[in-house]
This record gives C-alpha cells, sequence and structure tokens, in this order.
C-alpha cells in the first residue's frame, strides 16, 4: 500500500483548509453574550452561500460520486480528506449527511432513473440530502454498534418506529416519526428507513421522501449539544414515498438494504474518523497557540513543565488518531475501530485544551467549548467507544471458541 498522497489528494486539502480558513471562526454563528440566536425557521443551519462556493469551485459533495453523474470519480480517501478539513475547521455544512449518508444509499439501492435524477443534483451541491432512522438507531443501522436483528433498531413489529404500507400508483405511505436526523430540517431529500410487512413478514427498506412537495410531512429542528451538526425530529403522516430501488418490497430488496448499510457504515466510520482526527489537531493547535502568549508567574504557561508534559501526551493522542483515520480511508474495513480511536482522542485532547486555557475554554464563544462539544455529541449519536470496539471485537469472531487464534491474536 502507497501511504503517500496524489498531488491531486494534497490539492484538495489546501484549497479546503484556505476556504474554510478564511469563510468562518470555528462553531455555529456567533450571537450576543447570550450565545447565537435561536434559528428561523428558514435557517438551514450553515451557509448557503459557502456550500455553493465549496460545491461550485471543488466539487466538494461530488468527491466520491462516479463521473458519469457529475462526480469527480474519487472514492472514500478524498472525501475523508475534505472531512478531516472540515472538522478542523468546524464550520457547519451538509457535506457529511449529503455526502456520506446519503449520496452512497442512492448509488448503491436506486434505479437507473433514481440514480440519474439524483446523483448530479447531489454532485453539484444544488440538493442536499439526508438518512433518517427512528429512534436513537442510525449508529445501529449503519451496523456500527448494536445487533440489527429483527429491525428492532428501526421500529419492528407492528408499531413503533416507521411503518411502511403500499399505495396507489406504486408510491408508499409512510407513517411515523425520526429523531436525531442530522440536517433533517433543512435537507431537500429524505432517505427513510421503515418497516413493511407487518409482523409475520416485517423487513426494513428505504424509501426517498421530497419535502418539497410531500403532504403529512412536519420538521422540527433540535436544540442540539453540538450546534455545528444540527438534527432535526421528522414526523412522517401517511407521507407519500417512492421505494429506493423500485420494484416489489420482497425480501430481495431487504437483502440488499442491510448490504448497502453495512457497507455506507464502514464508510461514515471512516469519514467520522477523520473528522475526529481533523478537530483533534485544531483543538491542539489552538491550545498551543493559547499556552505560549499566556502568561503566568511572568513567564509563559508552556514554559512549565508540567504543561509541555500534558502538551505531548495529547500530541500523541492526535498523532495516533490521524494514523487511525488514515488507514481507515485506505481500508473502510477498519472503520469502526478507527472511528472508536478517533473519538477517545478527540475526547481527551477537547478535555485537556479546555483545562489548559483556564475558565475561558468554559465559555460559550470560545471554540475550545465548541471542540469539546463535538467531541461528546459524536459519541452520544454514534458510540460510545467501547461498544464501537465491542462490536468490532464480535465481528471479528474474538469472542467465539478459538476466535483469538483465528483472528491471529
Amino acid at each position: 500500500m502507497d501511504a503517500a498522497f496524489t498531488p491531486e489528494q494534497t490539492e484538495i486539502r489546501r484549497t479546503l483548509r484556505t476556504l474554510l480558513s478564511r469563510a468562518a471562526t470555528p462553531g455555529p454563528p456567533q450571537g450576543g453574550a447570550d450565545g447565537p440566536a435561536p434559528p428561523g425557521p428558514d435557517d438551514p443551519g450553515y451557509d448557503r452561500a459557502l456550500w455553493r462556493q465549496l460545491s461550485r469551485q471543488l466539487g466538494l459533495p461530488g468527491l466520491a460520486l462516479p463521473e458519469a453523474y457529475g462526480g469527480a470519480g474519487g472514492g472514500v480517501l478524498e472525501l475523508a480528506l475534505a472531512c478531516e478539513e472540515a472538522g478542523r475547521a468546524l464550520v457547519p455544512l451538509p457535506l457529511f449527511a449529503t455526502a456520506g449518508l446519503a449520496a452512497p444509499l442512492i448509488g448503491a439501492l436506486g434505479t437507473k432513473g433514481q440514480r440519474s435524477d439524483l446523483l448530479p443534483r447531489l454532485a453539484d451541491g444544488s440538493l442536499t440530502a439526508t438518512l433518517a432512522v427512528s429512534g436513537g438507531g442510525l449508529a445501529t443501522a449503519l451496523a456500527l454498534t448494536g445487533d440489527r436483528a429483527g429491525g428492532a433498531w428501526a421500529g419492528g413489529g407492528r408499531a413503533g418506529g416507521i411503518q411502511a404500507r403500499p399505495a396507489d400508483g406504486g408510491e408508499w405511505l409512510l407513517y411515523g416519526e425520526a429523531g436525531q436526523v442530522l440536517d433533517g430540517h433543512s435537507a431537500g431529500l429524505l432517505v427513510v428507513a421503515a418497516h413493511t410487512g407487518g409482523f409475520a413478514r416485517s423487513r426494513t427498506l428505504l424509501f426517498l421522501v421530497r419535502p418539497a412537495n410531500a403532504t403529512g410531512l412536519r420538521r422540527t429542528r433540535w436544540t442540539a449539544l453540538d450546534e455545528t451538526r444540527p438534527q432535526a425530529r421528522i414526523e412522517l403522516r401517511d407521507t407519500r414515498a417512492e421505494l429506493l430501488g423500485g420494484g416489489d418490497a420482497t425480501d430481495g430488496p431487504a437483502t440488499a438494504t442491510s448490504a448497502a448499510l453495512s457497507t455506507t457504515g464502514r464508510t461514515v466510520a471512516a469519514l467520522l474518523a477523520a473528522e475526529a482526527a481533523g478537530a483533534a489537531a485544531a483543538a491542539l493547535r489552538l491550545t498551543v497557540e493559547h499556552v505560549r502568549i499566556r502568561e503566568q508567574f511572568g513567564r509563559p504557561v508552556g514554559a512549565f513543565q508540567a504543561v509541555k508534559h500534558r502538551l505531548a501526551d495529547l500530541y500523541v493522542h492526535v498523532q495516533t488518531a490521524r494514523s487511525a483515520a488514515y488507514y481507515a480511508a485506505w481500508d473502510p474495513g477498519a472503520g469502526g475501530l478507527a472511528l472508536a480511536q478517533c473519538l477517545e482522542a478527540l475526547r481527551a485532547v477537547t478535555g485537556g485544551a479546555i483545562q489548559l486555557h483556564g475558565g475561558i475554554g468554559f465559555t460559550w464563544e470560545h471554540p475550545a467549548h465548541h471542540y469539546f462539544k463535538r467531541a461528546a455529541s459524536d459519541e452520544l449519536l454514534f458510540g460510545p467507544v467501547h461498544r464501537l470496539r465491542a462490536h468490532a471485537a464480535e465481528a471479528a469472531g474474538l469472542f467465539a471458541p478459538g476466535g483469538r487464534e483465528a483472528a491471529g491474536v
């Protein structure tokens, strides 16, 4: 494996870092002394002008999409490098939900017509999308944590979650709710996981909901811990939808859906690991700059040996996280373990950053506070770390009889 970046990959990093560093300071839009003002009903949660610039100049949302659909024809590595810079800048963008969650599922399961209609618009940034899963089952749906058997992660059974039933004209009606939908209040397309078939033949499929012309759809933005990653509650009341992949709802599409979710989950883990590594590096850099200029007892805080030792420990966390993230970008199969490593590193680095900043690190306006909330929020959404590692160990067969020997441990 050649671990060196190509000139094109290096240019993606450089250009994106330059654009994002000029665009805004880390964190949500600034407000008054009490923090940002509550978002209005038309607030997308990100800078539309910046998103258009990144889409048109860099083709950011289409980095990993095929050229046949207007993408750049890259892969997970190119998208991971973009996510690393987005995590470093901590500027709200619909990149992860659109390019990381929705686009791979549409590309894997969509019919030729669905791909031709949706992927070019996702690639040029004119359409944003996200994945909606009922309850807090996003990490389980993507096979990062927990057991997907029986479909309990999406509601399951005869009630709960989101249920789908056939309607006239080949369409479907969806009924239920999904919470913690990333960018769910502003996405132009919802990929919704729903149950169909009743109790006897219950199976989970994915459906397309277009909010612009959907009836019975209500979207409410949550007040989230991490304001840079907006979340929403989606309510569906006999909302018309289109089956992703078309055809009938037999066991074949259900099997393909499960496989596509697992594959997407590995990519998602690699992208989140890169985001976390970028955020950890930025938090450490902020801290180093602070202790160089902050003086105590007539000398810079960074001159004290205890502070140097603490910074050295945080530097090791950042470097190990970066190594794990890059390896997962080259081999998404290692995404779960890389994500665990990077989330743990981000939590350690951001906690240390706040301590080394002193009281100012706890204030709303300071970037160290925003990086810490990203660490806590990502663990709540996609972790915790010990469950990511336990699930990866189970998948590798380490807990089975003779599993350690089979895995080469």
